[in-house]
């Protein structure tokens, strides 16, 4: 009787320069699957790994701790006053939920890669950097579109947990700036994960010394992963 088992592999990314800072270098514990149980997915999320297409990933970095895992708990969730401002101005949008991927997905996002991140890493914009980054065999993902009438605005790429969304990547047309597309698509996803009765919404790695990142410190009341466990922090 033939007989087949899933493929894992455990290993230390090679060091590479950082992403996010300046003169620091970045390594990565790296999990890869064939399959991976939702369930234990979600384990790994609460002990600090997020996903890139099919491969979980914790940062390991020799000489920097600068990533620190955050997450808001959804029932907890107040908008301030600057993000009920920012509800109020997108009234006129809609959104929608769906597990289909569209050229018109892929299309709004080489807009915002080439108008946004054109210095980065991720520039130039291709299908299969796309496809790469985003997508997995084992748990395919939900796309939360923010429309205009008939026109695509925004796109939150977001995994959809037992207990939880996790926020993968999100893209906007970089011509409504004024919107704040950004900002709505997580005031979106915690409302999302409030009505599907998800306890927390992870937003990745808050970064402080990263002047980009600091939006995810806004959406309070939020944790910080820490030594000891999750923390409720006071920064502000």
């Amino acid at each position: 009787m033939n007989s087949s088992k899933a493929s894992i592999a455990i290993g230390i990314s090679q060091i590479f320069p950082c992403s996010y800072l300046d003169g620091q270098q970045e390594q990565l514990l790296v999990i890869q699957e064939d399959t991976l149980d939702p369930i234990l997915f979600e384990r790994l999320l609460a002990v600090g790994f997020r996903r890139s297409g099919g491969s979980i990933y914790k940062p390991r970095c020799p000489r920097c701790s600068a990533c620190q895992p955050i997450r808001v708990p959804a029932h907890e969730f107040v908008p301030s006053k600057r993000q009920k401002r920012t509800l109020a101005k997108n009234q006129d949008l809609t959104w929608r939920i769906t597990s289909e991927q569209t050229a018109e997905q892929f299309a709004l996002y080489e807009h915002y890669i080439r108008e946004r991140h054109f210095d980065g890493p991720m520039f130039p914009p291709s299908e299969d950097q796309y496809n790469h980054f985003l997508f997995c065999h084992w748990l395919p993902p939900t796309f939360i579109e923010v429309y205009n009438g008939d026109k695509l605005l925004a796109v939150a790429v977001t995994d959809t947990l037992p207990n939880s969304l996790s926020a993968i990547y999100s893209y906007f047309d970089p011509d409504e700036e004024q919107r704040s597309l950004g900002a709505l698509l997580i005031l979106i996803q915690c409302r999302l994960a409030k009505l599907m009765d998800k306890e927390f919404v992870y937003l990745g790695y808050q970064i402080d010394e990263n002047r980009k990142m600091s939006y995810k410190r806004l959406y309070r009341p939020y944790q910080i992963l820490t030594p000891t466990g999750w923390e409720y922090s006071q920064v502000c």
